[in-house]
């Protein structure tokens, strides 16, 4: 399919290129000797990507660890609660660990072993990358330093108590707002002082070359999987697909496996508690272009042209600026990003429980709330929703700020 000028057919060859840009997007934006250790990461991925052995035991690793594939679920009632339009979704809640992150982060662990690294490093800001890195380490027998907001770590004590179980050594981040942009600073510090001897795992398709390729690449397995999947249980496409957009490591995993077809794709952004800077994370809805942790993208800036603060009910899409293919696709306008705030957010997350007997991450209720809103407003046709992760994690947070509803 051509879109804008471009081919998707051959799309992955092209994008990012040599240097690591989406058009203008991406690139790497670091020290000299950051960009020594961004190099071997990159020389070690090409060499190993393409090789038998590493693909073979990722494979082996997702069938017999992760529990690959992870189904489609038919949400026939809430479907029915909505009029014609049949609601779908993909089922990472169910992939081991609890959401997505495990796809990327077995991948990085694997290359880490592969380089003779001894550490993992990585932030986190839901808990569920710090969670899925932390057990790719015990995984592979490495070392695990996770860096967390100290809002974060609050908001997210189940997850917390998962990593240290996992051996992992949460590091607390108190400095500024405390959330996830912080933790991010705080790792990129300790990969800069300990890059000989570690590896910094980002947890999305962010950061600099080569990490959003990578990631991507590691997270295509989602929309490889579903597409083949929907096919075979309803015979066509959908006619949407819709996930969560934070950094954006779901979303570009599901949009990978449809990028070549005629299907809408919709990107959701945080509203948070509105438009007034400060009180949402949607970035690509209100941001403009600009260079943080490495990378050129669009963000969220302040009067000084600085990151601006965010805010999402959701500690995993509370970032100022979103991973550089979402930059580009956004610009081309092959995918629409818009916004849901908090409390679509949380009534998503009450029906899909109440109706379907699955509890979504929050994270992944940005995604539910925009595909009941889009049903309604299609009339007819199918919508499949990536289902990033569950809920166990939020529900002590939920209770406790929202009650039972």
């Amino acid at each position: 399919m051509n879109y804008n000028g471009i081919d998707f057919e051959t799309y992955f060859k092209h994008y990012p290129d040599e240097n690591g840009f989406f058009g203008k997007y991406g690139g790497a934006y670091i020290s000299e000797d950051l960009k020594k250790a961004m190099e071997e990461i990159t020389e070690a991925y090409f060499t190993i990507c393409k090789s038998s052995k590493f693909i073979g035991e990722l494979r082996k690793i997702r069938r017999e660890f992760q529990g690959r594939p992870t189904p489609i679920s038919y949400l026939e009632r809430l479907s029915n609660s909505l009029g014609n339009v049949q609601l779908y979704v993909k089922r990472e809640d169910l992939n081991h660990s609890g959401a997505h992150k495990l796809n990327h982060c077995m991948g990085e662990a694997l290359l880490a072993k592969y380089m003779g690294k001894k550490k993992v490093i990585a932030e986190t800001g839901a808990g569920q990358h710090g969670v899925a890195l932390a057990t790719a380490a015990a995984y592979f027998g490495l070392e695990c330093d996770i860096y967390m907001g100290a809002v974060d770590i609050k908001k997210q004590a189940p997850n917390v108590t998962r990593m240290k179980i996992l051996g992992a050594n949460v590091i607390e981040v108190t400095h500024g707002l405390a959330t996830l942009k912080e933790a991010v600073d705080a790792a990129f510090e300790a990969y800069a002082r300990e890059y000989n001897d570690a590896i910094y795992c980002i947890g999305s398709v962010l950061g600099p070359h080569p990490f959003p390729m990578m990631v991507r690449d590691f997270q295509s397995v989602v929309g490889i999987e579903a597409r083949e999947q929907f096919l075979s249980m309803t015979g066509e496409l959908p006619d949407a697909v819709v996930a969560c957009v934070g950094g954006g490591s779901n979303a570009m995993g599901m949009f990978s496996g449809f990028l070549n077809d005629p299907v809408e794709l919709y990107g959701v952004e945080p509203l948070g508690r509105g438009e007034k800077l400060g009180d949402h994370a949607a970035s690509l809805k209100y941001g403009e272009e600009g260079i943080m942790h490495g990378f050129n993208s669009i963000m969220l800036k302040d009067e000084n042209g600085e990151p601006a603060p965010v805010y999402s009910v959701a500690s995993g899409l509370d970032y100022p600026s979103s991973g550089p293919e979402h930059a580009f696709l956004h610009d081309l306008g092959r995918v629409k990003y818009d916004v849901i705030n908090d409390e679509e957010t949380i009534d998503a997350f009450f029906t899909l429980s109440r109706l379907e007997g699955i509890i979504p991450a929050i994270e992944s209720a940005h995604a539910v709330a925009y595909g009941i809103k889009l049903a309604k407003e299609m009339g007819k046709g199918s919508v499949l929703i990536n289902l990033s992760g569950r809920g166990d994690k939020d529900m002590d947070y939920i209770i406790e700020k929202y009650g039972i509803r």
